[in-house]
């Protein structure tokens, strides 16, 4: 494997162990629970990835099968793949983002089957960016709803990044849930 894929793979697995840290700070019958009205359950944070990650999976099969018809060499550079200025940037929760309508979670999603799903999803992304494995996929390019012209190195790193920026969410929810004042109104 190119060490630019295993760097890839290894940051997805890194971001995803977060993840799941996070969610076991939330007790599991709090989960499907949204800490206010306008914000989302933990069930919800998780479903909302998996809507992410299974858009991006079928991009990433289509631009490496194109690159792979048009004769894209192979990739020569060994350098780090991982921009943590771009990762910063996508991980900011002060940068309010509003979530595409496809992409907004149903609120009776439970937590047990959007985590089974993100990881099906991950399984499903994982084969994708391997197909890519030996090509130069920096030189692939497609344009990103918020970043712009990203490369295809640069899109398998924003799920990631993504996950990142929802895991700080998840944190919050659970700050939310140990706090007195919100222990309480989740008891009544």
């Amino acid at each position: 494997m190119h060490s630019r894929i295993a760097e890839a793979l290894d940051y997805l697995d890194s971001e995803r162990a977060d993840l799941q840290a996070a969610v076991e700070l939330v007790p599991a019958d709090l989960r499907e629970r949204a800490p206010a009205s306008d914000r989302w359950s933990v069930a919800q944070v998780l479903q909302h990835l998996t809507l992410i990650e299974s858009r991006i999976v079928p991009l990433i099969h289509k631009l490496v099968a194109g690159a792979r018809g048009a004769g894209l060499g192979p990739e020569l550079e060994t350098s780090s793949i991982l921009n943590v200025r771009h990762a910063a940037k996508i991980a900011d929760r002060s940068f309010r983002v509003t979530a595409p309508e496809e992409t907004v979670p149903p609120s009776d999603v439970s937590a047990a089957t959007a985590w089974k799903s993100l990881e099906e999803s991950r399984q499903a992304l994982r084969k994708a960016v391997i197909s890519g494995d030996g090509l130069a996929l920096s030189e692939v390019k497609y344009p990103h709803p918020v970043l712009g012209e990203i490369n295809l190195y640069q899109w398998i790193l924003f799920v990631g990044s993504h996950e990142v920026r929802h895991t700080a969410q998840v944190r919050e929810i659970a700050e939310q849930f140990t706090t007195p004042s919100t222990t309480a109104s989740a008891a009544n």
